[in-house]
């Protein structure tokens, strides 16, 4: 017996190695997205577990919210990006010129 590990994907053809990638990377991603979920349920936990103390905090929750609907379907609308722009630049303005 020897103590060298052999490498299978050096054995395979290229369509094997292949699919053997794009399995791994299915899975990878399926696991990130996973945790990505799980992070968000965390965040909008504690966005919802009290009220915002202040504009500032209020307008922490609208920016999420907002940047969550830009990314459905209903907000492909051009007119839509471009108020969710402006709310979001307002948002930033306003937040600057409050210190």
């Amino acid at each position: 017996m020897t103590d060298e590990t052999v490498k299978l994907d050096a054995h395979r053809g290229m369509a094997a190695q292949k699919a053997t990638d794009v399995r791994r990377l299915v899975a990878e991603v399926e696991a990130n997205e996973k945790a990505l979920r799980a992070r968000q349920e965390a965040l909008e936990a504690q966005l919802i577990a009290a009220p915002s103390r202040d504009w500032r905090e209020a307008a922490e929750k609208a920016r999420y919210l907002l940047n969550a609907f830009a990314a459905t379907p209903w907000a492909d609308d051009p007119r839509r990006q471009k108020l969710i722009a402006n709310v979001l630049g307002d948002f930033a303005r306003l937040s600057a010129g409050d210190t």
